[in-house]
């Protein structure tokens, strides 16, 4: 049951390195437990979608970005909660990668994208990263 029909604003990242697009496994005990998601979070209150990607890349992986521009936009409703999913283009500034909020990360190719499970937010931006032929 979505909690007082409230959309929640949540970010998420497009990252590309080498002709591959960087990913995230939620943790066993998320409500969208083992799914895959390009990484992100909520919008805190008083902050903009692009300080949020900013601080929630560097909660959860440590790394630093750079937001470039907004790719896309996509609405979901799921059972517990109804977000809009914010999605931009962003360049790692840095070399090291750790996981304080996953239980995986990845760097998916053209030839093993669909052989992850990623959460229903994130399909239709998988979808258009390949349209646009974003990273691929």
């Amino acid at each position: 049951m979505i909690e007082n029909n409230k959309t929640i604003d949540v970010t998420a990242a497009i990252l590309v390195q080498d002709g591959k697009l960087f990913i995230a496994q939620r943790p066993a005990n998320d409500p969208l437990a083992k799914k895959w998601e390009l990484p992100g979070g909520k919008v805190r209150p008083g902050e903009t979608p692009e300080e949020c990607l900013q601080r929630e890349i560097y909660e959860e992986f440590g790394m630093a970005i750079t937001v470039q521009e907004l790719f896309a936009e996509n609405t979901h409703n799921y059972d517990h909660i109804s977000i809009r999913l914010i999605a931009y283009i962003v360049r790692w500034e840095g070399k090291e990668i750790k996981t304080y909020a996953h239980d995986a990360i990845s760097w998916a190719s053209e030839e093993d994208i669909d052989s992850y499970d990623f959460a229903p937010a994130d399909i239709p931006l998988i979808n258009e990263i390949r349209r646009k032929n974003l990273v691929f």
